[in-house]
């Protein structure tokens, strides 16, 4: 019985782990800023995983059907969920790249749209996402996805959750590629 436990553990429990999809991490600073930070590990090595956030075609895979990157410091990502759009839509949405380190990390500045409150929306001057790309080891990479810089108030406490759900939704949809 314990041989046949050891196994079970051994075999399926990494693959278990794995099905949880997202984790969220998110905490709240010393200073008391609120950190939303999700991770999701999936079995490909680093750079499999740095094409699928850094390339359009990566993107097409599992975020959104209609996508554009200009992969420089200032340049930008655009990204639109209506296959009947193109990425000059008002609904498009953008997210200019703030740097990134090839292979390892990217950071955007996320751009409230008009789905956000206007009062967020003039605010906002701080908001970014931090992904990080961490090798587990041989063909497992960890992506770690870091929202800094809300602001405060009722009306970013529902952007925050928005974010929440949504990011969750999203990182989900990676490693959903990878799901047998």
């Amino acid at each position: 019985m314990a041989k046949t436990f050891f196994i079970f553990l051994l075999f399926f429990l990494p693959n278990f782990l794995l099905a949880q999809d997202v984790k969220n991490t998110s905490y709240t600073t010393t200073t008391g800023e609120k950190v939303l930070r999700l991770e999701t590990t999936i079995p490909v090595d680093k750079k499999e995983a740095w094409k699928l956030l850094a390339l359009a075609d990566g993107w097409k895979k599992w975020a959104a059907p209609v996508v554009s990157i200009d992969l420089k410091v200032g340049g930008i990502i655009l990204t639109n969920y209506d296959t009947t759009k193109t990425v000059n839509d008002s609904s498009t949405i953008r997210l200019p790249i703030i740097n990134y380190i090839e292979g390892e990390m990217l950071t955007l500045k996320v751009e409230l749209n008009n789905s956000f409150s206007l009062k967020a929306q003039q605010e906002d001057q701080n908001l970014q996402e931090i992904i990080q790309i961490i090798p587990v080891r041989k063909n497992k990479t960890k992506i770690v996805s870091t929202m800094i810089g809300w602001g405060i108030g009722e009306h970013w406490d529902k952007t925050y959750n928005f974010f929440l759900k949504g990011n969750e939704w999203t990182y989900e949809q990676i490693a959903k590629l990878y799901k047998k």
